[in-house]
């Protein structure tokens, strides 16, 4: 049986490899096509350099931009608006026109609060491509963006509050704030066999190693410690309106 094929969606370059680059490495080794979409920075930028070695690294193709700035960081793309201040619809074309073309089986983002920092990009990312898996499949929105094609599924990246605390030592307290109920994870992946290539896609983004962000205080890990902080992902099945059983509807 074939490997599902899986296109994520993230915010910002490193945010793939963070959050979901244990599974873009699994799916990658197992055959499958893997893919992302990165909403912020743009191509020709650094950090956009790094995430095309980051993916390189994962398996995952080359980088797929949409080329809205950062919510923080104007330069990330010169001329362009940010993320979260550009029309909806335009950011949702623009995710719908990667996964028509790509055509996935699976698609991964970040979870409704934007992981556990709640960044405003991870939100809004979020939002965009909760609405870009479902329009995608509908043949009467967008219809210059190519042939309609629906994801099986789409998968959430999230952080269970059983595993907030060692985190929080880690990340800092400040940072490790929000998190789901553990009954709310569907998907608990050990992505402990990949956690080279996880690893070294996170270190790629050296710009945000150097600034001392998440991957410069992964850096500083020991492997064991990398290993027990990162072998491990979440992930919450999303469950679009149309699959809802029947008897939970509400009745006229």
């Amino acid at each position: 049986m074939p490997v599902p094929s899986l296109l994520a969606a993230f915010a910002h370059p490193d945010d793939e490899s963070l959050s979901a680059g244990g599974v873009l490495a699994r799916h990658a080794a197992a055959g499958a096509r893997t893919a992302v979409v990165t909403a912020t920075w743009g191509a020709g930028t650094p950090r956009a350099g790094e995430l095309a070695e980051a993916l390189r690294i994962l398996g995952a193709g080359s980088p797929r931009m949409l080329g809205f700035a950062d919510a923080r960081v104007p330069r990330s793309a010169p001329g362009c608006p940010r993320f979260c201040d550009a029309p909806l619809d335009e950011a949702v074309r623009g995710l719908v026109a990667h996964i028509r073309e790509f055509r996935p089986d699976i698609m991964v983002t970040h979870d409704a609060y934007g992981g556990l920092p709640g960044h405003p990009d991870h939100v809004h990312t979020h939002r965009v491509t909760v609405l870009a898996a479902q329009a995608a499949g509908l043949e009467q929105l967008y219809p210059d963006t190519g042939t309609p094609w629906r994801p099986r599924a789409l998968y959430l990246a999230t952080h269970p509050r059983s595993a907030v605390p060692a985190l929080r030592d880690v990340i800092g307290a400040r940072k490790a704030r929000f998190s789901v109920p553990d009954e709310h994870v569907t998907a608990t992946v050990d992505v402990g066999p990949w956690m080279e290539q996880k690893i070294a896609a996170v270190l790629a983004h050296r710009s945000e190693v150097e600034r001392g962000a998440l991957p410069g205080v992964i850096a500083g890990l020991s492997p064991d410690e990398r290993k027990r902080f990162f072998a491990t992902e979440w992930y919450i099945r999303h469950v679009p309106v149309a699959a809802v059983p029947p008897q939970t509807e509400l009745t006229a």
